[in-house]
């Protein structure tokens, strides 16, 4: 789920906000001089870096202790590499530049798809050539990366090699994603740069319509609203395709997907699907013993992903996770979506004819209050919100609920230490509180605490429908990346599309392409276990016994259920955002 959105929005929100000015009656903290031919240190502060959640001050010592770290390495240029965001977009061209102004360290940051990004990360692993300096990588592949020993584990080099160039203001305790980058050893491997999450969207002014209320009501029994289960979910699709399907003139749809045979059918499914259906275990941020890739662990070394060997990867809720997509995409969804990627896909809410989407990525927020848009109304206010994904029958409090991405600065052992310890100053820099809220209102993808709670997050939220709630609510702990059970997520990720596709097809049936997947990721990670280059936490699977037994023990994999469909229930939007305001008390 790699793509570009532009944030106009928030951007004009920035021009005209200023809350961290100087109190006149402090004493200024002094500036050293690094003979730059840029912008100078309080320039940028005061033209660039505003808001934030430090004071002027706190922010220009903040900025001088970069200045003095980065002295030995003045004149230096590194390379390093993220996936094509916002976000990033904003550090390569406008945080880059301040950080030479106020280091003297050169930095080259490009911007690549994010398969590429892999495919670079894992050839300098592979060949031990330093291709980049360091990477923002996705956090999904922690498992990956503690196994294998190519990464250097942060934890470590902060408090040895690398304490002379780590900031004493970074404030690890004030990200809000650590649990994600932390390896099943218990140590920090990765430090987040970015986040967003996949919630449930919808069309708010619809479900607020009292003449769609009452119909509503008078076919289903309960109220129209947000729902909570995947029940309510499919009721309100059909309800939209068939029984309303036409608003002021337009065809309408309960539903958007896409399901074209493409890499990105692969995350349409690994991003937690399976979890939202409540096929794996209990267990903040990942199920344990069994994740949302249906893979179970023994300690910590995976040892199957097929019902025979304790996994759950075509367990009954997995194969009623892609049975229920398949449905709602064929039955509800635009006719074309079927034949869409996921890039295609993205844009079709903003044009006005959806009425809910049940996997939406909250990085499509700036593209979907732009002023001229039909989701948009005349005072730029969204008729759009977001809202806690609905859940499937098999899920269970204490589950995660939905997938979180977190983008996270990487170090390799291959880089030279040098040269990993100016880009770790970067990787700081573009993270540090002096800047860090600016970034997060220009990308929309917050990873600290402090930020979410200042002022100039409650005074857009009315524009960004729901994204300031919550993440400022507690329940956003639900929302989580791939864990620590995948051993090796490049290898294993690339199984899923074409196994989903299939389905989509109908060249085999649910339960025939999760078996097949179940096996194909058994086999991976035989070939692991056998070649031992896995030196902590790699594959042991266990010997294969019948479905019978794994079915009747706690947990998951779990059995069948009688009655896949229970009651739809539903809950008003706004009791939702108030209970959110509640917990962030």
């Amino acid at each position: 789920m790699r793509f570009i959105v532009v944030n106009l929005v928030i951007l004009l929100f920035l021009s005209a906000c200023d809350t961290s000015t100087p109190d006149s009656t402090a004493t200024e903290t002094p500036v050293e001089t690094n003979d730059q031919v840029g912008k100078s240190l309080e320039e940028w502060i005061d033209s660039e870096f505003q808001p934030s959640t430090l004071d002027r001050n706190a922010q220009i010592a903040e900025m001088n202790w970069f200045r003095q770290a980065a002295k030995q390495f003045k004149d230096m240029e590194i390379s390093v590499v993220s996936e094509t965001l916002t976000t990033h977009e904003y550090e390569s061209r406008v945080l880059s530049q301040a950080f030479f102004d106020i280091t003297g360290i050169q930095v080259k940051h490009d911007l690549i798809q994010e398969g590429d990004v892999i495919e670079k990360l894992q050839t300098q692993m592979l060949s031990g050539r330093n291709i980049y300096d360091a990477y923002v990588n996705d956090s999904d592949l922690i498992g990956t990366h503690a196994r294998y020993g190519y990464v250097v584990p942060l934890g470590d080099f902060m408090v040895n090699e690398g304490k002379d160039v780590t900031s004493p203001t970074l404030d690890l305790k004030d990200f809000i994603g650590l649990s994600f980058t932390t390896g099943p050893d218990g140590t920090l491997y990765q430090l987040p740069d970015q986040q967003f999450a996949n919630l449930y969207w919808f069309r708010y002014d619809w479900f607020q319509r009292p003449e769609l209320q009452a119909q509503f009501q008078e076919l289903y029994g309960y109220a129209l609203g947000v729902p909570v289960n995947w029940s309510a979910y499919e009721d309100i699709a059909e309800f939209f395709s068939v029984h309303v399907s036409e608003l002021d003139g337009k065809k309408v749809y309960g539903h958007m997907d896409y399901g074209k045979k493409d890499p990105s059918l692969g995350w349409r499914f690994t991003d937690a699907w399976l979890s939202m259906a409540g096929a794996g275990d209990k267990g903040i941020p990942n199920g344990l013993p069994v994740d949302e890739w249906g893979i179970r662990v023994e300690g910590c070394n995976p040892v199957g992903s097929s019902v025979s060997r304790g996994g759950a990867a075509n367990s009954p809720a997995a194969v009623y996770a892609l049975k229920k997509y398949i449905d709602w995409l064929k039955a509800y969804a635009p006719p074309e979506a079927p034949g869409m990627t996921f890039s295609e896909s993205g844009p079709v809410p903003a044009n006005g004819q959806i009425a809910q989407q049940i996997f939406w990525y909250t990085t499509f927020t700036a593209d979907m209050i732009k002023a001229d848009l039909a989701v948009v109304d005349e005072n730029g206010f969204p008729k759009w919100r977001m809202a806690p994904s609905p859940h499937g029958p098999y899920w269970e409090e204490g589950m995660k609920l939905g997938y979180q991405d977190t983008g996270a600065w990487t170090f390799l052992k291959s880089t030279p230490l040098k040269r990993r310890k100016a880009a770790w100053l970067y990787a700081q820099f573009v993270t540090s509180k002096t800047l860090s809220l600016k970034k997060t209102l220009v990308g929309l993808t917050p990873i600290r605490n402090s930020d979410l709670q200042h002022q100039a997050m409650t005074d857009v939220a009315p524009k960004l429908g729901g994204l300031v709630e919550f993440y400022r609510s507690p329940a956003r702990v639900a929302w989580t990346p791939t864990g620590t059970n995948v051993p090796d997520y490049p290898k294993l990720a690339q199984l899923w599309w074409s196994n989903v596709a299939a389905a989509v097809s109908g060249d085999v049936t649910p339960q025939e392409a999760m078996d097949t997947l179940a096996k194909q990721q058994d086999k991976v990670m035989a070939r692991i276990e056998r070649a031992g280059i896995q030196k902590q936490c790699g594959p042991v699977l266990n010997e294969e016994k019948g479905a019978d037994y794994w079915l009747a023990q706690p947990g998951s994999p779990k059995a069948k259920l009688a009655n896949e469909k229970p009651q739809g229930q539903t809950v008003p939007y706004d009791s939702l955002i108030a209970e959110w305001r509640k917990g962030n008390e």
